[in-house]
Formats: C-alpha cells, structure tokens, sequence
C-alpha cells in the first residue's frame, strides 16, 4: 500500500506549508501575549493603515506589513543603490495572489498575521512588525530565518523567494548585478 498524500500535502502554492493547522499551533504560541492585549488591544497595537487604491487581494495593512518587510528584506545598499521601497513590489504581490487559489491566499493571509504580530507573540514586546523602527525590524525579520520554529524559517523562505524573484526582475537592478537583460533584448533585429 502506497502513501496517499492528504489534502494539505497534495496543495500546491507558495504558502501551502502553512495549514490550519500549524497555523493554529504556532498562534497558541502567542496566546499569552495576545490575550493580555485583548482583541481591543489589538487592533490599537495594529493601528491603522494608509489607504491604498486599485489592491485587488490584500488590504491595506497586509500591504503595510509587506511593505515593511520589503524595506528590511532589500535596503539600498552601495551596491544596489536603488530603493525597493519605491518599486511597490507589494502591489506585485497583490496582483500574484489575484490569479492564485483560495486556499494560497488564505494562506498568505496567516503568514502576514504571524509577521505583523510577531514582534509581540515572539519577542513579547508590545508592538508590531510595521511599527518597529528599521533596524529594529530587520534583527526581528532575520530572527525568522534562524528560528527554531519551522514555521517561522518557513515563512521567511517563502517571502524572501518571492520578493528575490519580482526584485532583481526589474530592469533597473540588472546592471548593479551584471545582468545585459533578456537575450531576445540584446539581439539585433533581422529584417528580411
């Protein structure tokens, strides 16, 4: 008798390790902290998002949080002088999930939870990832990769492969890494 894969195992996306599941594992985790906070508190700690038109799947503090996690992710640095903040790769984002399944967003949608509150269901400090000031953010952020907790390395993967990917796909990065472009680009036109 061979394995049947179960339902989680037999998804396919870029979140599907993150099942009810282990989601609802890892929020027991952060239980403690979020129930001395209380709902209320939650949503003060969380505050509000600046509106953002034309999003098609997340809302403005799923932006707000991708956006933070951009700016830690990809910082302008002497050898990328280039500000990923300004790309608006969470609109990118945005418009990925729109043609992916439900069950990818809802996927998603666990992760950005996890990240905006794990500053308070990790570290215990009353705030969340967006409100942490930028190099704060970052150590938070390269905790993820380093964690214990598979789910958080998990995260963290995922993310960074999808902003890596939509990142040093636009044309502006490609001379900072040495990238002529596509092929078809660089090819002289024939005409007959």
């Amino acid at each position: 008798m061979g394995d049947v894969p179960s339902e989680e195992s037999a998804r396919d996306g870029l979140f599907s390790f993150l099942s009810r599941r282990r989601f609802l594992k890892a929020s027991l985790v952060a239980a403690g902290a979020i129930l001395g906070v209380g709902g209320g508190g939650l949503l003060a700690l969380r505050g509000r998002a600046p509106r953002v038109d034309g999003l098609r799947v997340l809302d403005p503090h799923e932006y707000r949080t991708l956006q933070s996690l951009v700016e830690v992710m990809l910082p302008k640095t002497d050898a990328i002088p280039i500000d990923a903040a300004s790309m608006d790769l969470p609109r990118t984002f945005d418009d990925f999930l729109a043609d992916e399944p439900e069950h990818n967003v809802k996927d998603l949608r666990r992760a950005l939870v996890l990240i905006e509150f794990g500053p308070l269901a990790f570290d215990k400090k009353p705030t969340t990832f967006s409100r942490l000031g930028v190099a704060e953010r970052t150590a938070h952020w390269n905790e993820w990769a380093r964690s214990d907790k598979v789910l958080r390395r998990q995260v963290s993967i995922a993310m960074r492969k999808f902003f890596n990917l939509v990142y040093f796909d636009q044309e502006q990065v490609w001379p900072h890494i040495g990238y002529p472009g596509p092929s078809m680009k660089r090819t002289p036109s024939v005409t007959p």
